[in-house]
């Protein structure tokens, strides 16, 4: 029973949190999207210094919370990678320092891995095998999960990750970032079956299409036209039937995937994580397809959908269990394949 502090510093939060196992002591996260949304995305070399500026602050608070001293501190949990450098190598630096001072054992966490294991904070009795649905800004991927640090990927896009996809189409839009949240909101208002658009199938040579992978490139480029040419013909632009449209084609591809591969590989349950498992619309129809199949979809509670340090703890205590460390000359990486994790630890 591994109690761990977490770092989460891969991108535009600066997050603490301290974690038992599956139950989660203290989470504190400090986001910037306030700073970020005048330039219609994140600036890493502001997210950077931003986190130094923020890191020793979130620390002291998620201890107070935990209402915890070093003494019941088992390992410290940083995320090692993939992320943008600077802002990875500012919870690097902290995490090395605090394992060293306190003299605890250090683990360097896979940012995905981190999101696959957010489920098990609301569902302490899940365990693997399952089919992971990973969708994110970053990343969109259907992960076949088979134990601590063994993965497979099954799929994924060949172009656009989801939430990417959405920031995009809602800079299209005028409406700001992040794309994820205002567009489900307007989504909510609009018809889904107003405008017909591609859901991006992957062609193979042979003439037929990859089951699992996806696009989302083609979806983008087909609303951008479709604004064009109403802007052409000087008429207005209807946001909120295009939001709508836009993100049932995006919740249904999704779906048809993931279900398709828990099906074709005999695995009853998909775990989703990310930022996109938060969007209302995917949740809807993954749950209305799951339940179709006899499958069991699960999603982590909103606040662990998006980047947390809790995930990155739950992921840690499970490796540390598993006698699993990471060495303090571990770096970061801006891009690590999911099924090098195990390169993380020593002892595996």
């Amino acid at each position: 029973m591994a109690t761990i502090l977490a770092i989460e510093t891969s991108c535009d939060e600066t997050a603490v949190a301290i974690v038992n196992n599956r139950q989660v002591y203290s989470s504190i996260i400090s986001s910037q999207i306030p700073m970020h949304q005048q330039y219609g995305g994140v600036v890493p070399e502001m997210a950077s210094r931003q986190h130094l500026e923020t890191i020793n602050g979130a620390i002291s608070f998620a201890l107070e919370e935990a209402a915890l001293d070093w003494g019941k501190i088992d390992g410290i949990a940083v995320t090692c990678a993939p992320g943008l450098v600077g802002a990875l190598l500012v919870g690097l630096t902290a995490g090395k320092t605090l394992s060293v001072v306190h003299q605890k054992p250090f683990l360097g966490v896979h940012h995905l891995e981190g999101h696959i294991y957010a489920t098990y904070l609301s569902e302490p009795t899940l365990e693997p095998p399952f089919l992971s649905l990973l969708v994110s800004g970053g990343h969109t991927s259907l992960i076949y999960v088979k134990d601590c640090g063994i993965y497979e990927t099954l799929g994924e896009t060949r172009d656009d990750a989801a939430g990417e996809a959405f920031d995009k189409v809602a800079r299209l839009l005028h409406l700001g970032y992040p794309g994820g949240p205002v567009i489900d909101r307007l989504a909510q208002e609009g018809d889904p079956q107003a405008y017909t658009l591609p859901e991006g199938k992957v062609s193979l040579p042979n003439g037929g299409y990859h089951p699992y992978d996806g696009s989302f490139s083609g979806l983008k480029t087909a609303v951008l036209r479709l604004v064009q040419q109403l802007e052409k013909d000087g008429q207005p632009v209807p946001t909120k039937d295009i939001a709508a449209s836009f993100q049932e084609t995006v919740a249904r591809s999704l779906t048809k995937r993931a279900i398709a591969c828990a099906l074709n590989y005999n695995l009853s349950t998909i775990a989703v994580g990310g930022g996109v498992a938060a969007n209302s619309g995917l949740r809807k129809h993954l749950q209305a397809a799951a339940t179709a199949h006899n499958l069991r979809v699960l999603f982590p509670p909103l606040k662990f959908c998006t980047d947390n340090a809790a995930m990155i703890g739950c992921a840690a205590a499970d490796h540390l269990n598993k006698g699993h460390t990471s060495s303090l000359t571990l770096g970061v990486h801006s891009r690590l394949a999911l099924s090098q994790v195990m390169e993380l630890y020593q002892g595996a």
